[in-house]
């Protein structure tokens, strides 16, 4: 059983060693100057130069139209899944064998949900982001694929998701996923002015496909198995709990990755 899981990276940074990991530098055709030693995006068919509104999406991109294996995955430089607890966060990573033992039992692996308690995932995205996006996308749902709507609908009310576009899947399931996901983003990606938008504002795509992977799975019904997200490095949950409060209650809309 052949599985890769990319590891998205703009930068520099410590790979695991376990050979199941391929490092990807995205937006690789913007920084021709930057070489950092990983598999590139722009190589073969690819969206590198989109990297400013798709983030790591240009990774899975790639990996859809050039990849040969027969599982892919993807993870982020400093996102990882993994099994085990322990003082040492990269012992704790997803090996090989454990990916294959996985594999053979579930269909996807996902991380743990992302719980927002208080915000369904449509008012947390209306309270920080343009909530035009996701109603574009809904509306291209209903018109091309309306047979997904009550998921879309059904998901958008939950307080939780499995976010940042972190999976483990078939190569057949991901080339089905992406053929569905590329196609609903590409046509709101017509509707967008971006010359109204922020660098951070125009990520705007990474953001909707985070909303969009529960839609496909659950109207799939494929099955799947949670295991845990690994952040390496310390998160700040005082200033995130702050700044996502401040969106709720007063209407202060994200401006940076929180």
């Amino acid at each position: 059983m052949n599985i890769k899981i990319l590891v998205v990276a703009h930068k520099q940074c410590e790979i695991p060693k376990d050979d199941v990991y391929l490092p990807i530098q995205v937006g690789k055709v913007l920084h021709p100057d930057l070489n950092l030693g990983y598999q590139p995006d722009n190589d073969g068919e690819n969206i590198s130069e989109k990297n400013p509104y798709y983030s790591e999406l240009t990774a899975i991109y790639w990996a859809w139209k050039n990849l040969k294996a027969d599982y892919i995955g993807l993870v982020h430089y400093r996102r990882y899944l993994g099994m085990k607890h322990g003082k040492d966060k990269w012992q704790c990573l997803l090996t090989k064998e454990e990916a294959q033992a996985l594999c053979k039992e579930h269909d996807i692996i996902l991380p743990q949900k992302r719980r927002y308690y208080i915000e369904s995932l449509w008012s947390h995205y209306e309270h920080t982001h343009d909530i035009s996006h996701l109603e574009k996308t809904k509306a291209i749902i209903a018109k091309d694929y309306p047979e997904y709507l009550p998921a879309f609908n059904e998901v958008m009310k939950r307080t939780w998701g499995h976010m940042f576009n972190m999976f483990i899947m078939k190569k057949s399931y991901a080339d089905e996923y992406c053929a569905w996901l590329f196609d609903i983003l590409f046509k709101v990606e017509k509707q967008i002015d971006f010359s109204s938008l922020s660098a951070f504002d125009a990520r705007l795509f990474g953001r909707i496909s985070e909303l969009l992977l529960d839609v496909w799975i659950e109207t799939k019904g494929y099955s799947h198995k949670e295991i845990k997200m690994i952040q390496m490095g310390n998160e700040n949950w005082p200033q995130k709990i702050k700044y996502f409060l401040a969106a709720k209650f007063f209407g202060k809309k994200y401006t940076q990755s929180r």
